[in-house]
């Protein structure tokens, strides 16, 4: 499940548009996750993937050292953004996607030692006594829990 949400959304916020698909399909025949729900992760990421274009793109041209070239054609300046945005990505979502591994798995072992308390303390509560019984549950049978019910 960590790893699924992980993947998800650190796939998901790739900045070129239309590789998350591919990405999370390929990741999930890779790690044997279920495609669909990382596909729906996919898809619910697109607005922090969109919102995400710019500033994974500037920190792409700080981490490559450079602006975009003034000249040439726009084909090859778009080239270049879409290199820096996917530089930024490999320095700022993976690494993010490593820690939101990490801990969606530390919260869900949580969930479950809180879940699994809950259960023994509510098992151990009735340990060594007799269980509450109902008086219906006694009742003969085909008789109404009150027994004044006439057939």
């Amino acid at each position: 499940m960590a790893l699924l949400l992980a993947l998800g959304l650190v796939l998901g916020v790739f900045p070129i548009m239309g590789c998350p698909t591919v990405l999370c399909l390929l990741a999930a025949l890779g790690f044997r996750l279920n495609a669909a729900a990382l596909q729906a992760l996919n898809n619910l990421a697109t607005p922090l993937q969109l919102a995400l274009l710019l500033p994974l793109n500037q920190a792409g041209v700080c981490l490559c050292g450079g602006a975009l070239p003034a000249g040439g054609s726009a084909g090859g300046r778009i080239c270049v953004a879409a290199l820096h945005a996917v530089a930024g990505w490999a320095c700022v979502c993976v690494p993010a996607g490593v820690l939101l591994y990490f801990g969606l798995i530390l919260a869900l072992k949580w969930r479950h030692v809180a879940r699994y308390s809950r259960s023994v303390s509510a098992s151990r509560r009735w340990a060594g006594r007799a269980r509450p019984s109902f008086q219906w549950a006694s009742a003969a049978v085909g008789s109404s829990p009150s027994g004044s019910c006439a057939r």
